[in-house]
């Protein structure tokens, strides 16, 4: 059975990350950016996160340049932009591709779980977000205009193991 935690994906700091580590955890998982539109969205994750990391909750963020060239720079420059405008302690990973051919393997699995719109695979710009239940499998896909505090009803009902 194909999970979230069947995968492995880079950390912003160039390690590994076998995506096990968060077994039996809630994740939202997200495709994020640093010029978009949605970003003031790191405040609503962080606050989710700092909300309910305790009870096993986790935000897992995924750079991504594919829609409309919204985050260019290297890890360190998105290190930094969370670090000093969001103050983001959630796991943030390295750039990746959400769609295409070099897509990640995690996101080609999250998008073939639980379609979008009409149901369409593809993502559709930055911020589409995914949460996860403890058993590593997809619950729910919610678009970018989905602000994060929306997601706290489905989030205390994954932890609580009612989803």
């Amino acid at each position: 059975m194909t999970a979230l935690t069947t995968f492995t994906a880079r950390l912003n700091d160039g390690s590994e990350q076998a995506l096990d580590h968060y077994k039996g955890r809630v994740a939202l998982v997200v495709n994020v950016a640093s010029n978009c539109g949605f970003t003031p969205q790191y405040q609503g994750l962080q606050t989710l996160y700092e909300q309910y990391q305790t009870q096993g909750f986790v935000v897992l963020a995924f750079p991504c340049n594919q829609f409309g060239s919204q985050e260019p720079g290297d890890a360190t420059q998105i290190r930094d932009f969370c670090d000093t405008r969001f103050r983001v302690t959630f796991p943030l990973f390295d750039k990746i591709d959400v769609n295409g051919p070099k897509a990640h393997p995690l996101f080609q699995w999250l998008k073939s779980e639980k379609r979008g719109l009409l149901g369409s695979e593809a993502i559709k710009w930055n911020f589409t977000k995914f949460l996860v239940g403890k058993d590593g499998r997809v619950i729910k896909r919610y678009s970018p205009t989905t602000a994060p505090a929306d997601l706290e009803k489905d989030i205390v009902a994954a932890l609580e193991g009612t989803s």
